[in-house]
C-alpha cells in the first residue's frame, strides 16, 4: 500500500471508515499513526459540531471513532496523551483546587444601568482619544463563569478561574471536558508559542433544566440560574461529573501573547477564531450613540431567542494602543463599559395561593404561577411573605401578574397587571390553623406561626435539615430527602432521635444500602462532640445565627452556663439586644426543649467547652474586612477566628480597617482597600496569620 493510500485511509477528517484492523493485530508504529489520525480526526468533528453546529458525520459513526481510539489507548497506555479527546469524559475525583497566578490580571468591568451612563463612557473616549467617532468593538455580556485558559506550543495547559482578578483555581481538568474547548489550537503551527485567552463559561437553557430535574428528583435545591449552576460544576472535584454538564464555552480577550503584537479588539476576534477558539457571531464594530444604542435594543430582543444567558452588552475600544494610553481604575479598565439589560419581567396567570411552613414554623404564602419562562429559567412559584405583602401586591388567585427574577436570579411578584379577573369576595388570610399538623396558629407582628415545633412534620424536617447542615453540626447525608424519610418513616420525632439510628434501622430506608446506611450513622456519631457555638447555631433558636451562637458561646463557654443563664444574664452578652435575649431563655426553660436537651445528652452529645484566650490578645487593636466567598469558612466563622484572637470585624473598609481578607468574587470592598493602601490577604495567607497567631 503506498504512503498517500494509507495516508488517505487514516485521513478521519474527510473519509471517515470503520472498517478497522483489530487492535491486537496492529503494530506500535501503526497505531501511534491511527492514534494520532484518530485524535486529530475527533477533534474536527468536535469542531464542527460545538462550535460551528455543522456536524458532517453521524452521532454514530463519531460514537465508533472515539470507541476505536479508547481501544487504541487501552492497549497502547505509553501512548497516553494529556490533550486525547477521550480525556474529555472526565478523569478520577480530586482532593481539591489549587490556586493558580494568572498572566495578566482578570479586570471587571464597570457596569452602567442607564443610558446616560453609556453616553458619558462614549464622550469620555472620544475626549480622550481625540477622535470624533472612535471606533468600539460592540459584545454580548455573557452570564457565565470566565476562565483563563492558557496555551503553550498550541497545547491546552492550564485553566483557572477569575478568582479575585489575580489569581484563581485551578479547574484544567474540568475545562478539559468541555467539548467546544479546543485541546490543541487549530492551525497550532502558526499559533504563538505562549497564549492566555479569557472566555466564559455558559450552560445551555436545556442542558441547566436538565441538571435542575436530576437535582430536584435526588431531593436536592435546584440551581437559582445557569450561571450559578456553571459555577458550581467547574468547581466540582469529580471531573466525570462535569462532563456530563455539557457546558459550553465562548472566547472574547487575549490576556498575553507573549511577543506578538495584537493591534485591534477586532483583530484578536478574528485571531482566536483562526485558531479554533469559539467566538460570538454577535460582536460587531459600532462608532456613535445611534450605532450603540441600536445595537443594545437589537441584542435586547434577540435574548429571548438566545439559549444560553447574556445580561447586557459590553463596549470596547478597538486600538489597543489607545487603550494603553486610558489606562484602568483599581479593578476595571478605562476603555470598557458593560451596559447591563433591565430586569426582564413577563406576564402570567397566578393560579393558586399556598402556604408553606417553614423551620421556624413561620407560615408563608406562595403564589403558584402557570409556568412562564423569565430570563431563561421557568418560574411556577414566588413567595408573597406575608399577609400584608399579598394585600399590598392586591394580587389574587386567577388574576395576571407580572413577574421578574430579582437580580435575575430569585423569582418575586411585581404586582398585578390590570383587566384581571374580578377579586374574590373575601380577601386571603393566612388559615387560623396550621395546613400541615392543624395546631391553632398564633399572630406576631405581621406573621403567623404555628406554635407546635418539632410536632410538625415540615418544621421537623426543615430542623433536621438545619441541625445536619455544614455551617451546624456538619452531618454530611441529612438533605431535605433523607430527613423527609426518615420523618415519613416514624423513626425521629426530634433531632435527638438521629443518634438513637443504627446501620439496620436506616438500610430500610427507600434508597438505603449497607454501605450508605453505614456511612450516614458514621457521620451522626462523628457530631457527638461539637463546638459550642455549631450546637447552638444547630439547636434552631430563633432569631439565633452563627454570629450570636458564637458570641454565647464565647460569654458563657459551656452549654450548662447558657442553659442556666438568666434573662438579664443573656442580654448582657455583648450585641445581643432583649428580643435575642428573650428567644433564647425562653427557649432553654420550654419543657418540650428540655426533653430533646436531655435526650441529646443520654445519647452522648457533649458541646465542647470554650478555652477563652487569656491576656494579651496578638490581634487586639486590629479591624478586619472580609469580601468574597471563602472555600473552607463561612463568613460568620472566619470573622469568629479573628475576633477569638482579639480583633475587631466590621462591614465597610475605613482608614482604621488594617486588612481585607478576599475570596472569590470580592466586591467593591477590595478596591476601596488597594485604593486606601490596606493589607489584602487572600484566604490562605488568613489560614497563615491565624496558625502563627493561635501558636
Amino acid at each position: 500500500m503506498t504512503a498517500a493510500k494509507q495516508d488517505d485511509e487514516l485521513d478521519f477528517r474527510r473519509h471517515p471508515r470503520t472498517d478497522f484492523t483489530p487492535v491486537g493485530k496492529v503494530s506500535k508504529r501503526q497505531a501511534q499513526r491511527e492514534i494520532e489520525a484518530l485524535r486529530d480526526g475527533i477533534a474536527f468533528h468536535d469542531h464542527k459540531y460545538y462550535v460551528d453546529n455543522a456536524p458532517v458525520i453521524s452521532d454514530r459513526l463519531y460514537d465508533e471513532l472515539f470507541h476505536r481510539l479508547q481501544e487504541f489507548e487501552a492497549a497502547f497506555p505509553k501512548l497516553h496523551d494529556p490533550n486525547s479527546p477521550t480525556m474529555r469524559v472526565g478523569g478520577e475525583p480530586v482532593e481539591g483546587l489549587a490556586k493558580i497566578r494568572h498572566t495578566a490580571p482578570m479586570l471587571s468591568l464597570h457596569a452602567a444601568l442607564e443610558r446616560a451612563e453609556v453616553e458619558d463612557f462614549l464622550d469620555f473616549v472620544r475626549r480622550e482619544t481625540g477622535e470624533r467617532k472612535p471606533e468600539l468593538v460592540a459584545e454580548p455580556k455573557f452570564d457565565g463563569l470566565s476562565l483563563e485558559v492558557v496555551y503553550e506550543h498550541g497545547s491546552l495547559v492550564r485553566a483557572a478561574t477569575r478568582g479575585d482578578g489575580h489569581t484563581g483555581e485551578d479547574v484544567t481538568r474540568n475545562a478539559r471536558t468541555i467539548r467546544s474547548l479546543p485541546l490543541r489550537l487549530a492551525a497550532s503551527d502558526h499559533a504563538p508559542d505562549f497564549l492566555a485567552v479569557r472566555g466564559e463559561v455558559i450552560l445551555h437553557s436545556r442542558a441547566f433544566q436538565a441538571i435542575n430535574r436530576r437535582r430536584i428528583e435526588r431531593g436536592e435545591e435546584p440551581f437559582a440560574n445557569p450561571r450559578n449552576a456553571t459555577a458550581g460544576m467547574m468547581r466540582r472535584l469529580d471531573p466525570k461529573a462535569v462532563a456530563e454538564a455539557r457546558l459550553d464555552i465562548t472566547f472574547y480577550d487575549v490576556l498575553d501573547i507573549g511577543d506578538t503584537a495584537i493591534v485591534t479588539q477586532w483583530n484578536a476576534l478574528e485571531m482566536m477564531h483562526d485558531w479554533g477558539l469559539k467566538t460570538d457571531p454577535h460582536a460587531d464594530l459600532v462608532s456613535d450613540r445611534r450605532e450603540v444604542r441600536e445595537y443594545h435594543q437589537a441584542l435586547e430582543r434577540e435574548r429571548e431567542n438566545l439559549d444560553y444567558e447574556i445580561d447586557g452588552i459590553v463596549l470596547k475600544l478597538n486600538d489597543c494602543a489607545a487603550r494603553e494610553r486610558l489606562g484602568t481604575r483599581h479593578r476595571s479598565p478605562r476603555w470598557a463599559l458593560a451596559w447591563k439589560f433591565p430586569p426582564r419581567q413577563q406576564v402570567t396567570t397566578l393560579q393558586d395561593i399556598v402556604v408553606q411552613v417553614g423551620m421556624t414554623g413561620m407560615l408563608t404564602p406562595v403564589a403558584l404561577l402557570k409556568p412562564v419562562d423569565v430570563g431563561g429559567v421557568t418560574v411556577s412559584r414566588a413567595t408573597l411573605h406575608n399577609e400584608d405583602e399579598v394585600r399590598r401586591k392586591d394580587v389574587w388567585p386567577g388574576c395576571r401578574v407580572r413577574v421578574q427574577r430579582a437580580g435575575d436570579v430569585i423569582p418575586e411578584i411585581v404586582g398585578r397587571v390590570d383587566g384581571s379577573r374580578s377579586p374574590p369576595d373575601k380577601p386571603f388570610e393566612l388559615p387560623r390553623y396550621c395546613p400541615a399538623c392543624g395546631t391553632k396558629t398564633v399572630h406576631e407582628g405581621a406573621y403567623v406561626l404555628c406554635p407546635a415545633g418539632l410536632a410538625c412534620a415540615p418544621q421537623l424536617v426543615g430542623h433536621l435539615q438545619h441541625y445536619a447542615s455544614r455551617e451546624a453540626m456538619n452531618i454530611d447525608g441529612v438533605g431535605e430527602k433523607t430527613a423527609r424519610k426518615l420523618v415519613g418513616a416514624g423513626l425521629v420525632e426530634d433531632v435527638a432521635d438521629l443518634y438513637a439510628l443504627d446501620r439496620d434501622t436506616v438500610k430500610q430506608l427507600e434508597g438505603f444500602g449497607a454501605t450508605s446506611a453505614t456511612n450516614l450513622v458514621k457521620q451522626i456519631r462523628a457530631s457527638l462532640e461539637p463546638e459550642l457555638d455549631r450546637f447552638l447555631f444547630a439547636l434552631g433558636i430563633r432569631h439565633v445565627g452563627q454570629r450570636v451562637a458564637q458570641q454565647l458561646a464565647q460569654h458563657f463557654e459551656c452549654l450548662e452556663a447558657v442553659e442556666q443563664a438568666s434573662l438579664d444574664g443573656i442580654e448582657a452578652v455583648p450585641d445581643i439586644g432583649p428580643e435575642i435575649a428573650r428567644s433564647v431563655h425562653a427557649f432553654f426553660h420550654a419543657k418540650e426543649n428540655r426533653r430533646t436537651l436531655d435526650k441529646l445528652h443520654d445519647h452522648g452529645v457533649a458541646p465542647r467547652r470554650v478555652r477563652r484566650r487569656r491576656g494579651r490578645q496578638p490581634l487586639a487593636g486590629q479591624t478586619f474586612v472580609f469580601t468574597g466567598t471563602l472555600g473552607n469558612w463561612t463568613r460568620d466563622e472566619a470573622e469568629a477566628r479573628a475576633e477569638a484572637l482579639g480583633a475587631r470585624t466590621t462591614s465597610s473598609v475605613s482608614a482604621k480597617t488594617g486588612y481585607v481578607v478576599a475570596g472569590t468574587d470580592p466586591g467593591s470592598k477590595l478596591d476601596e482597600a488597594r485604593s486606601r493602601g490596606v493589607t489584602i490577604l487572600d484566604e490562605h495567607d488568613f489560614a497563615k496569620l491565624l496558625k502563627r497567631e493561635e501558636t
